[in-house]
């Protein structure tokens, strides 16, 4: 069976594997003090064009949302999300149960609008009973966003501009964040989103990686102890090495990108069928995953093929799914969809 079901279906990238097998047996340091990890950094730094970024290597997504969340946050304060944000809906409570609220405003099409936010903030921080409520701590926004859109430079200037004013922080969660940067529609680069944020990550987990992430603060402003912070919330690898060669590897040679790039294409040939297929579209997304609209009774013959996400319901007779292309998927299982529908 044919799986579009999420960026994640697969393994590692060959080249990863290559490398991890040719260092196997090499003896190194462990909690990310070995020299890959070391190289993988200074990369990382060039890359984004920040010399003086701190890096760090997380086990995962939620790991890296809820470490980050907890570490620049107040006992007393919540982040703020569009309401279908990936921390308030798909991670278990992850960042509740570090005792962080997350404070949802509207989503559109998964993004929040700079405006409401900034109506939002006025209205908590002016509350006569501002001190009987959750702070507003942070901002939180996921590129790409849970449906495949993406922001703008200019919004991403109007949203870090906003919480800067009220003295926030903007985190950007980057689990697919190759596959905004190298979508058609997207305006900023790698080194300007970093300037126009206070952390983000690079996700490796969904971008060709066995797992792992990497948190940047862009200017070296990292929190207080938090590589101890990631170890008390489990979010370190012992052999640090993994992660450490993982990512040396994909920001060697462009081959994150290159990856990413790929993933998009075979995304944009996978638009086009399913434009051609008449089907109806959810969302209108420019990045790795793409949404239709099927009716219920053609759910079950499809899933007999290919596997995919069921994703909301639209009514009672119809309902959207996700088909998720990645940076392993061949264009040969485009050719098959073509076939099945």
């Amino acid at each position: 069976m044919i799986s579009f079901t999420c960026d994640y279906s697969e393994g590692a990238h060959p080249r990863i594997l290559e490398r991890l097998a040719q260092t196997n047996l090499e003896q190194l340091p462990g909690y990310g003090m070995d020299h890959y990890s070391i190289s993988a950094k200074d990369k990382i730094r060039a890359a984004c064009q920040a010399p003086d970024a701190d890096v760090f290597f997380l086990t995962g997504g939620t790991q890296t949302n809820s470490t980050v969340i907890a570490a620049m946050l107040e006992d007393y304060e919540g982040v703020v999300s569009a309401e279908t944000g990936h921390i308030g809906v798909h991670e278990a409570g992850a960042v509740e149960y570090t005792g962080h609220k997350v404070l949802t405003i509207p989503g559109h099409q998964g993004k929040m609008d700079p405006k409401e936010l900034e109506a939002y903030l006025e209205a908590a921080t002016t509350d006569p009973n501002y001190e009987h409520m959750v702070f507003p701590g942070m901002v939180y926004i996921s590129f790409p966003t849970e449906y495949g859109t993406i922001y703008s430079k200019a919004e991403l200037t109007q949203i870090h501009h906003i919480a800067a004013h009220y003295g926030l922080p903007l985190f950007i969660d980057g689990a697919r964040l190759g596959y905004g940067l190298m979508s058609p529609a997207c305006d900023v680069t790698l080194p300007e989103l970093a300037q126009l944020c206070d952390v983000f990550y690079i996700g490796g987990t969904k971008v060709g990686a066995l797992c792992g992430e990497a948190v940047v603060f862009p200017r070296g402003n990292a929190p207080k102890h938090f590589y101890t912070i990631t170890k008390q919330h489990g979010a370190m690898m012992a052999k640090g090495r993994l992660t450490g060669i993982q990512f040396d590897t994909l920001f060697t040679d462009n081959l994150y990108f290159d990856i990413s790039r790929h993933a998009i294409d075979m995304a944009m040939e996978l638009k086009q069928l399913l434009k051609e297929k008449g089907c109806e579209f959810f969302i209108d997304s420019p990045t790795n995953q793409q949404f239709i609209v099927l009716e219920n009774s053609n759910l079950q013959e499809l899933g007999k093929h290919i596997a995919f996400d069921l994703w909301d319901r639209v009514d009672q007779n119809h309902t959207a799914i996700r088909l998720a292309t990645s940076w392993a998927t061949p264009a040969e299982h485009i050719q098959a969809l073509r076939n099945l529908l």
